[in-house]
């Protein structure tokens, strides 16, 4: 009897938050990483690569991180088992447990070829309801405006953001399942944050070489473009024909956080150890990708709650 009036209570709470009435009305944001940006706070992330079984999955969705991204740049192009792996990230406890769908990890990929060619698979990944893509090897600014129609719904005639005018095909069957949410509801969700305050996609460009270096105040610029990433900076430094640990590709990082700053996106970037990370949130990177080691490392060290990562236990301590 306890267990079915367990179960009664958390229906209704579910009710309560039902996303017609209580997200529309709060503008809850369903991706967790756009809700902590959208309040000034440091999102912290990982990278899964080939091995998206279950129990990575299951591990993902209660990691001490607010994001993870799946590298099929590098990595066999595995959309059935990206969307397998997505599924099983969900956490129907951690639904019962915040009160409403926003999952406490996001999930975004990023894939081959490049940026002005990825049309197909964008549509593909966001169809199977990923919270973002990361666009590699993004050189230019029309790149960018070109990734970014890729992520959007042709306008409608009474919208208030019409451009850049969006491409992306009406078929989010799959999407909606995963989210929640019905298809109008999904579609009010679905666009670029923070070109849409509203918005819940998130859209990353990849500066990889010296022309993404020379125009990276444009690409920032890009409506639409939500966040600047440098991955390991392997590339760039390999553009550059330098070690990664020469002051030069420093320097060309401090350049894309800047730009990131000037724009107000957020900036991303790849930190390998507590030292790391402790010293990139001082800078101001606003999205760290890191290991759960790392992480749990740093945590100790960063007090601010605006800057401090999620808890080790996300059942242990509210977030």
């Amino acid at each position: 009897m306890t267990r079915l009036v367990t179960m009664l209570i958390g229906v209704i709470l579910l009710t309560a938050q039902a996303p017609s009435a209580q997200i529309a009305e709060q503008r809850l944001h369903l991706n967790p990483v756009i809700a902590k940006l959208a309040e000034g706070r440091t999102v912290y992330g990982l990278q899964a690569g080939i091995d998206m079984s279950i129990g990575s999955a299951r591990a993902a969705a209660r990691a001490p991180a607010d994001y993870i991204y799946v590298d099929l740049e590098h990595n066999p192009l595995d959309l059935p088992g990206l969307y397998q792996f997505h599924l099983a990230m969900a956490d129907r406890a951690m639904v019962l447990k915040k009160g409403n769908l926003q999952p406490n990890v996001a999930l975004m990929a990023r894939f081959p070829p490049e940026a002005d060619q990825s049309d197909w698979v964008v549509k593909q990944a966001l169809d199977m309801g990923l919270h973002g893509v990361i666009f590699n090897g993004v050189d230019t600014a029309e790149q960018a405006r070109r990734a970014v129609s890729f992520m959007r719904y042709p306008p409608k005639r009474d919208s208030k953001i019409p451009m850049p005018r969006g491409v992306r095909g009406s078929a989010a069957g799959n999407a909606i399942w995963i989210w929640g949410l019905t298809t109008d509801e999904y579609e009010r969700h679905a666009d670029l944050w923070p070109l849409n305050p509203d918005g819940d996609l998130l859209a990353t460009m990849m500066i990889e070489s010296l022309d993404g270096i020379a125009n990276l105040d444009a690409i920032a610029a890009t409506p639409g473009v939500g966040s600047l990433f440098l991955g390991a900076g392997n590339d760039l430094a390999h553009a550059m024909g330098l070690p990664i640990d020469h002051p030069e590709v420093e320097a060309a990082r401090q350049k894309v956080l800047v730009a990131c700053r000037a724009h107000k996106i957020a900036c991303n970037i790849t930190a390998n150890t507590a030292d790391d990370i402790v010293r990139r949130v001082g800078e101001g990177w606003q999205m760290i990708r890191s290991t759960v080691a790392a992480i749990n490392a740093a945590r100790p060290r960063l007090k601010d709650p605006k800057t401090a990562p999620p808890p080790a236990d996300p059942f242990a301590t509210p977030r």
